[in-house]
């Protein structure tokens, strides 16, 4: 198997995104070492934002503010999504959710968008086509900013 970032728990609530999960595919104590969870800008590679991930053997938690992402509020009137990776500088892995046997999650797993301070835009994740796990951004309607 390859190795992977297999989320178990998506926390999306009080202005914050949460997730709880195991790397999966790597022999033990392979996985030791400091992890961070990249947060990456489809539609800007280099805009990245970077979290401490906790770590406890096998399993990995990491949760973040959803103002952090009010700095790239460049005026967007779409959507626009960032893609999350755990890392250690050696190995990047993609996180996403396979090992449940629930294929095309992203017509089953509908998670609530939560208004980003200070921003035109609010945010939610979301599962991709390919069961790996993603924020969407979207920009609020004219109604919502006021």
């Amino acid at each position: 198997m390859k190795p992977r970032a297999e989320v178990e728990e998506v926390w999306p609530r009080d202005g914050r995104i949460g997730i709880v999960g195991r790397l999966v595919g790597m022999s033990a104590g392979a996985a030791g070492g400091a992890w961070r969870l990249t947060v990456t800008r489809r539609s800007s590679v280099g805009q990245v934002l970077r979290y401490d991930a906790e770590l406890d053997g096998e399993r990995f938690s990491c949760a973040w503010d959803v103002a952090d992402l009010a700095a790239y509020d460049d005026g967007f009137s779409g959507a626009d999504q960032w893609d999350l990776h755990l890392t250690d500088g050696r190995r990047t892995l993609r996180v996403g959710r396979r090992l449940d046997d629930i294929r095309g999650k992203k017509a089953i797993y509908v998670y609530p968008r939560q208004a980003v301070p200070g921003a035109g835009f609010d945010v939610r994740p979301y599962f991709t086509v390919e069961d790996n796990l993603s924020l969407e951004c979207r920009a609020l309607s004219p109604e919502r900013r006021a």
